[in-house]
């Protein structure tokens, strides 16, 4: 719901190692058992794409390999279709990783060939399933092609976001895992005024990608500029990653001491561009370093996160994540079907009124007590905006939330909705990080829109994602044509893991949010924690523009139940 100002989209990101640079290139950071981390290449980014057909010039095959989640290739309405991507030279590929967009195929073959003309048949199915795939590959391609025989939806063709081939992967040095965790750190100097309280080095090693060391903006903003750890003990660094905010360095090292002093280098680059890099680097050493020579721009260094892989040391595991749920999730753990008489109220052992004046230039009071929302004896309840006067405002609606009722981190989040009509209505429905309860700013808890509709055009829906790297008008997401969504309730769900998110519209995907993507693209990935759910009907603001006189009021938001499962 919150629109502060907008960060620029950035590319993906390039894998880093400890001889070279590999240019171009980009690194996917996959989850491994005891904190180890498994790395692949990404092979295809921006190289010459073609298809079959396409639908129309705004969906060129191009747009399937630019890393950019928000464009897309489209085929032309038929079912036999193809897309293919140049590697450039014969490369050995691992996997392909596909983002569909709702038209996807159920039947579909990859093809691998070295020349172009000659192909050998690499994966086929015919039970495809749309959404984010992760096909395993064995061969060597410099042409890789999906063909496609069978939509999923007849009256289209076939859409992705992103095709996506790697190569290399598997995990590090064997019993790897993550040495740096809130262990005693030092930097060149440290932020620590209202613009960045605190930014101090430690932030870089609390498992905390919300949190950043920055230098001093009094006498840091120069170079050199470092920041350190001591692991506790010697230790065999095998990887260190790199979380950059947008003060990053372009040219910096990696190094290991024994004693804090005498430093030895294990990796170094002038080409670096920031966000994040993974380098696969080896010392042995107590004490690592990220040592910056040369700064992007004319700020300091800042970093989100600096995490040291490897054995020895004297590691600290963080708090452990709750399992990943298997989807289709299945066991409720929370409802309301909001099944009350007429004019009863919402159940206070579920949710908590949030009165008071909004944000965003909205021009509505929020009453307490549930004025204006309150069960309409068929099943659901209604959320209601009126023309009112109310503490010195000329409108009033309910904002209503789950906050210290109910708390949840993964699972399917689901409501069903029918939304109302009119310039400057905006129904919401949404999930707040839970460490804004206790002091947490907007937008360092995360901010999870799974739905937002604007009543000047009911035909589209957004489904949006907000961090400090990325909030406001530059929230990382997805705005998605429909039907008229004022007519008939609507089911909006996301699905959602320690890897990504997956938006619903009516059982359809119309949007994935992959953690690796965001953070090769965007900036930390702040999502793995717990967060409360909203309700609300905003009146006016920023995002939806003003009523006017053809505005309806009072208006009605609808909700039919609201379920959560894992």
């Amino acid at each position: 719901m919150s629109m502060p100002a907008a960060r620029k989209h950035r590319p993906l990101r390039r894998l880093l190692t400890a001889t070279a640079a590999l240019t171009g290139l980009v690194a996917v950071l996959l989850s491994a058992p005891s904190g180890a981390q498994a790395a692949e290449t990404l092979v295809s980014q921006n190289k010459p794409a073609t298809a079959s057909s396409s639908e129309w010039a705004g969906t060129p095959a191009s747009a399937a390999v630019d890393g950019d989640n928000g464009t897309r290739w489209s085929s032309a309405f038929a079912a036999a279709q193809w897309f293919q991507v140049d590697l450039g030279a014969p490369t050995a590929v691992s996997r392909v990783a596909i983002n569909w967009e709702g038209a996807y195929a159920k039947a579909f073959t990859i093809q691998l060939s070295t020349d172009g003309s000659a192909y050998t048949q690499a994966y086929a199915t015919t039970t495809g399933t749309g959404g984010a795939q992760s096909i395993p590959l064995s061969g060597t391609a410099r042409y890789v092609r999906i063909n496609l025989t069978q939509r999923a939806l007849d009256i289209y063709g076939y859409s992705f976001w992103e095709f996506q081939v790697f190569s290399g992967g598997g995990t590090t040095t064997p019993g790897a895992r993550l040495l740096s965790y809130a262990k005693p750190a030092r930097a060149s100097t440290e932020q620590n005024d209202v613009n960045c309280n605190p930014c101090t080095a430690d932030k870089a090693f609390d498992n905390d990608p919300a949190s950043r060391w920055a230098t001093s903006s009094t006498n840091g903003w120069v170079d050199p500029g470092w920041i350190q750890v001591d692991l506790g003990a010697t230790a065999q660094v095998s990887q260190v990653v790199l979380q950059w905010d947008p003060a990053y360095a372009k040219a910096y090292q990696i190094q290991v001491s024994a004693d804090a002093v005498n430093w030895t280098s294990i990796y170094s680059t002038t080409t670096g561009d920031g966000l994040k890099d993974v380098i696969n680097a080896t010392g042995t050493g107590r004490y690592v370093r990220m040592y910056g020579t040369a700064r992007s721009s004319a700020y300091g260094y800042s970093l989100w996160e600096f995490s040291v892989y490897g054995t020895g040391g004297n590691p600290v595991d963080p708090p452990a994540k709750p399992a990943d749920p298997t989807f289709p999730a299945t066991r409720l753990v929370f409802a309301d079907e909001f099944n009350g008489a007429a004019g009863s109220k919402p159940d206070t052992a579920k949710w908590t009124y949030d009165p008071g004046v909004p944000q965003n230039g909205e021009v509505q009071y929020y009453t307490p007590n549930s004025e204006n929302a309150s069960m309409n004896g068929s099943g659901s309840l209604v959320i209601q905006a009126r023309k009112q006067d109310y503490e010195g405002r000329q409108y009033t609606s309910a904002r209503m939330n789950t906050s210290n009722k109910f708390h949840v981190q993964y699972g399917k989040v689901e409501a069903r909705i029918k939304v109302p009509k009119g310039n400057g209505l905006w129904p919401a429905f949404w999930m707040m990080g839970a460490d804004f309860l206790n002091g947490r700013p907007w937008p360092y808890n995360g901010e999870i829109d799974i739905m937002e509709v604007l009543g000047r055009n009911t035909s589209e829906a957004y489904s949006t994602l907000h961090a400090p790297a990325y909030n406001g008008a530059g929230g990382y997401g997805q705005k998605y044509a429909t039907v008229d969504l004022s007519q008939d309730y609507h089911v909006w769900a996301v699905e959602w893991d320690s890897k990504g998110m997956r938006f619903l519209l009516d059982n359809r995907e119309v949007f994935y949010a992959a953690k690796d993507t965001v953070e090769n693209t965007r900036g930390p990935w702040i999502y793995d924690h717990q967060f409360y759910v909203i309700l609300n009907l905003a009146v006016g603001g920023d995002f939806p523009g003003p009523i006017d006189a053809t505005t309806p009021f009072p208006s009605q938001m609808l909700v039919d139940y609201v379920h959560v499962y894992q």
